[in-house]
């Protein structure tokens, strides 16, 4: 039986309209108590944390007081980033911690993510069990068994120490100017701290959250601003995150974009050099040419589903610690345990320090096939890649290319769209194969 509420990563929607509502919020918030309460051998305790949407003060309250009502304590994060809340989740030795975020939406959509006491997010069976006490009827726990809550003030400085310490001691940024773009998300207040106090001169951009501003015309999804300050600061980086701080994109001091697929090849070989052996693992979305150049490495690379938790699952299958999206989702398994912006461009920073080389310089050793990607939206999620129509497309792409690049319909699991993407050796090629399949959809549609 397939679930009701829960997509690849959380539940996630435009506010207002369900799932995505005060009520059922506060009850998902009690049957999240419940599974994790009954859970617990000794003191019961879930974290919530949120990015800077303005949605996020009543869910907040709508899940503190479901969890209450569930018996079980509440220490409330405020905005922080999605890797903060899982890091501290294990070092508070809670239960769980509970993300309120629709990660790089807009700021009209929101949505509730899990991670369990591990820090990983929850399994399909947790999950389950959650949504089974969502079909219950809810009751709110007589006085003396209710939780309580408290704001845990120094969060963000034990996340912005966390940061630091994945880097060797003594390893700093001094000379190097950093133009860093925080969406206006959880990151604003976290991540150009911890690169001025590892000695970076830092140029802060979209730090000035209103709630509603996050992810607008900056960030992650739209780094033209960015590239542009890079060059006119005369910087050596800029460093775009997203909403809530799990991916991350980069832009080299010519104002070149550098995507996930770059940054897991860079930090990849920079480990490969150091003798850190082990492979890596993609996705179905990522370059043709990354798997060239892991080949010619000799690194092993595995494709796994889109989405963050089927990588860590494909990481953790294999043992290899470390796997990203060309979507700037970067898991450095060895330091934590989901996709995490700000330790994933440390890491780069560390293969440039050590390297002596530039960003330019680094990205430049892979080679990327034309790649095109087109969104068609849709009112509802339903399987059109099947459509016979769609089917008759998508033949005809694979027929032009000729075994020279591929085409690739998905649905996306945060967001009621279809991805077409089309790879290949030929960029016009490439980009008229993408229209006329992503043609065939809306006209379908």
């Amino acid at each position: 039986m397939g679930r009701q509420y829960f997509g690849t990563d959380g539940i996630r929607g435009r506010v207002g309209q369900p799932p995505i509502t005060a009520d059922f919020v506060l009850k998902l918030g009690w049957a999240a108590g419940k599974v994790f309460g009954e859970m617990a051998r000794g003191r019961k305790l879930i974290l919530v944390g949120k990015d800077t949407r303005v949605s996020g003060y009543m869910f907040e309250s709508a899940l503190q007081a479901g969890i209450i009502a569930a018996g079980v304590d509440v220490g409330l994060l405020g905005p922080m980033p999605t890797p903060a809340i899982a890091y501290l989740s294990r070092t508070f030795r809670a239960q769980a911690g509970i993300v309120i975020s629709a990660s790089h939406n807009p700021f009209d959509d929101n949505g509730i993510k899990f991670f369990g006491a591990d820090g990983y997010k929850l399994d399909d069976e947790l999950e389950a069990r959650i949504e089974r006490y969502l079909d219950l009827p809810m009751e709110t726990g007589l006085s003396e068994t209710l939780g309580r809550a408290h704001r845990i003030a120094d969060a963000a400085g034990r996340y912005i120490e966390f940061c630091k310490g994945t880097l060797p001691s003594g390893f700093n940024l001094d000379g190097l100017t950093l133009v860093v773009d925080c969406a206006n998300g959880a990151t604003y207040h976290v991540a150009p701290d911890v690169l001025r106090e590892l000695g970076a001169r830092v140029v802060p951009m979209a730090v000035e959250p209103n709630g509603l501003n996050i992810n607008a015309d900056c960030g992650s999804t739209h780094p033209e601003a960015l590239a542009a300050e890079v060059v006119r600061q005369g910087a050596d980086l800029g460093i775009a995150f997203d909403g809530d701080g799990d991916r991350v994109i980069l832009v080299d001091h010519r104002g070149n974009l550098v995507d996930g697929d770059e940054i897991l090849f860079i930090i990849a070989r920079h480990r490969h050099g150091a003798g850190e052996g082990g492979g890596v693992v993609g996705t179905l979305m990522s370059n043709h040419g990354l798997q060239l150049a892991f080949d010619g490495l000799g690194i092993p690379f595995e494709r796994a589903r889109v989405g963050d938790r089927y990588v860590i699952e494909a990481m953790r299958a294999n043992g290899w610690t470390l796997g990203g999206e060309s979507s700037g989702h970067i898991v450095c398994g060895d330091l934590t345990s989901t996709g995490d912006g700000i330790v994933a461009a440390l890491q780069v920073l560390r293969a440039m320090r050590e390297s002596g080389r530039s960003l330019a310089e680094l990205s430049g050793e892979m080679a990327k096939l034309p790649q095109v990607m087109i969104n068609v939206r849709m009112a509802d999620k339903k399987p059109v890649e099947t459509l016979p129509e769609i089917r008759a497309a998508v033949a005809a792409a694979e027929a032009a290319l000729a075994g020279r690049g591929r085409v690739l319909l998905r649905p996306s699991g945060t967001e009621p769209l279809i991805r077409v993407m089309v790879e290949g050796v030929d960029a016009d090629q490439v980009g008229a194969l993408a229209r006329q399949v992503a043609d065939a959809v809306e006209k379908v549609l």
